[in-house]
């Protein structure tokens, strides 16, 4: 079996070179100088950063990712999108190659064992870094030929496991209530986890519920219909986008039309806005296969959100949408009209992208790419790269990738700053393996030669709690703009389930930067972040990982509410609209 070697530039191996890298005792400093940066081959890269492809390729399909505190990423594939029924797919459960653990510093690759098909399921990190699988598929679905008998549902698997990376083995865990294939998993701001949506394990109709794990066992269902609480009969979408708000609550996104929040306490989801997107082909507005991104919170805004979601559909569209949820955003306004907060029009892309990826980069702009103009065609694939910049709402152009990414393509930011992009699987049993690496433009100066990183912290803190103060060192200390913990990211079907973008606030002195934490919970939920010192011409740091801790107790038992009274954190207001 090839080891995973990711090449950056000429003679430079990609390696997340952290205290953490490698393994539980490791400290979180880095314990290396920093590498030499890419070398430009072009003027072009000072504008539009390049990709390098690497000359390994993936063992598995990546069909699910996540990046572990160790330095190492967890790929999930289970059965692959290879039913175990067709020729050449993997007999199972179970999966003899069913996940594999790739180590950022060393290069190298080791298959995992899995002992259920994982295939499509629910993941996401906890607050302790192990990671939280939740469904999967119990059977792959079927179609009859044209006039016959026989189509079935793919079903989904009610089974859990967490994946430890101090033993670097999954953990079987009690099973939901019933199973889910395409859920999507949230943590809660008290490190709780909830796994909502998914197809079921009886009929493979839409599982329209939540589940909570506090650490020991699941809760018992949060039913979504009859409890929303001004929209009857509605019904979750397969992998919903959600995103933890700095009130507490859960906010949905997409790619349904409708918009909800969750209040974990009442247990109730309110709508709160819906619309028919400009732009799409479907009919109910949905964009199905698209992304949503919570934009980045900083001491700037105040913490405030605003939320973008972009493309989908088939064909796809160009369309975005942004959602501002800031007290300003909560008023009747020019934008908003007649109810508020609502979606308005975002800049268009310059590509179609349905299976695309959107994923936020230390400067706090976001890369987006991968997908396709018809869903699962390379022939209209978008290889073209774009930035969205949210301080100037706009979309700028950058360099192509080279290999078409459609269904089930993953991308993650990496502790270097880089940007880790593979997969593709355009018909079952097939899957594209080659990994590509991006680095964005703020790895060059304007001639194109390497732009020079701040030195990261050497004395950085391994955990820090909500508002405490801290004293990072480096040389470079004059030349800090910003600083920012970036959640690890845990990536599937278009959508990242963790990644988050926190700004610190800080004073900086001639070699010193005293720093003050995430404000609270809310903001920045428990778990390991990646802490990026980012100077005034936009280049990072290496990354230092750090601990945000959360309180054990407040995982420490599920309290439910029989009452489910709602008690929204904010009044959605309305002008009052004469329907004809």
């Amino acid at each position: 079996m090839r080891s995973i070697t990711t090449i950056i530039g000429t003679g430079l191996i990609l390696s997340c070179i952290l205290t953490g890298c490698g393994g539980p005792n490791s400290t979180n400093a880095p314990t290396r100088p920093d590498p030499p940066l890419p070398r430009a081959y072009n003027l072009q890269a000072a504008n539009y950063g390049q990709w390098t492809t690497s000359p390994a390729t993936m063992p598995v399909n990546p069909i699910h990712a996540a990046l572990l505190h160790t330095g190492k990423i967890l790929v999930v594939a289970g059965s692959g999108n290879c039913p175990p029924q067709q020729t050449g797919c993997p007999a199972g459960p179970p999966y003899a190659q069913g996940a594999a653990l790739f180590d950022l510093s060393d290069n190298s690759v080791h298959i995992l064992a899995t002992n259920w098909d994982m295939f499509c399921n629910g993941m996401s990190m906890m607050q302790d870094g192990r990671v939280l699988v939740s469904g999967g598929t119990k059977s792959y679905g079927t179609l009859a030929l044209v006039g016959a008998q026989g189509d079935a549902p793919f079903l989904g698997l009610p089974n859990a496991s967490i994946f430890d990376p101090s033993s670097e083995a999954f953990i079987d865990l009690p099973a939901t209530a019933h199973g889910r294939w395409y859920p999507t998993l949230t943590e809660l701001s008290d490190g709780r986890m909830m796994t909502t949506s998914g197809l079921n394990d009886s009929d493979g109709s839409n599982n329209n519920t939540s589940e909570i794990w506090n650490g020991q066992q699941w809760s018992t269902e949060i039913v979504g219909d009859p409890h929303i609480a001004n929209f009857p009969g509605f019904e979750f979408p397969l992998y919903p986008r959600m995103h933890l708000l700095p009130t507490g609550h859960i906010f949905y996104s997409a790619p349904s039309s409708a918009t909800l929040d969750f209040d974990p306490t009442s247990q109730i989801w309110t709508l709160v806005a819906w619309t028919i997107y400009p732009g799409l082909n479907d009919p109910n507005g949905e964009r199905t296969y698209g992304s949503s991104v919570l934009l980045p919170l900083t001491p700037q805004n105040n913490y405030s959100p605003k939320v973008m979601i972009m493309g989908g559909d088939n064909p796809a569209t160009k369309t975005t949408e942004l959602m501002d949820l800031s007290p300003a955003g909560m008023q009747i306004s020019a934008a908003c009209p007649n109810y508020a907060p609502c979606w308005v029009q975002g800049p268009p892309m310059a590509q179609a992208r349905v299976e695309m990826e959107a994923t936020i980069l230390p400067s706090g702009k976001i890369l987006v790419d991968a997908g396709s103009a018809q869903d699962e065609d390379a022939k209209t694939a978008s290889l073209e790269t774009e930035i969205y910049d949210p301080a100037s709402n706009s979309f700028s152009l950058a360099a192509s990738s080279s290999f078409p990414r459609l269904y089930h393509n993953i991308q993650l930011l990496l502790p270097d700053g880089t940007v880790l992009l593979a997969g593709g699987n355009p018909a079952q049993g097939i899957f594209e393996k080659h990994i590509e690496i991006y680095q964005p433009s703020y790895f060059f100066n304007s001639d194109g030669s390497p732009a020079t990183r701040p030195k990261a912290a050497s004395d950085a803190p391994s955990s820090i709690t909500y508002g405490q103060s801290f004293t990072l060192s480096t040389p470079d200390a004059s030349t800090i703009a910003s600083i920012a913990l970036i959640k690890a990211g845990s990536v599937t079907h278009s959508f990242d389930m963790d990644q988050r973008y926190v700004g610190l606030s800080f004073t900086a002195g001639q070699a010193t930067l005293k720093v003050t934490g995430p404000p609270n919970s809310n903001v920045a939920p428990p778990g390991y972040y990646m802490l990026f010192l980012v100077n005034k011409a936009g280049t990072p740091s290496l990354a230092s990982w750090v601990q945000v801790l959360g309180s054990a107790a407040a995982v420490a038992k599920v309290e439910l509410h029989p009452e489910r009274v709602p008690t929204p954190a904010y009044i959605i207001q309305r002008k009052h609209v004469t329907e004809s």
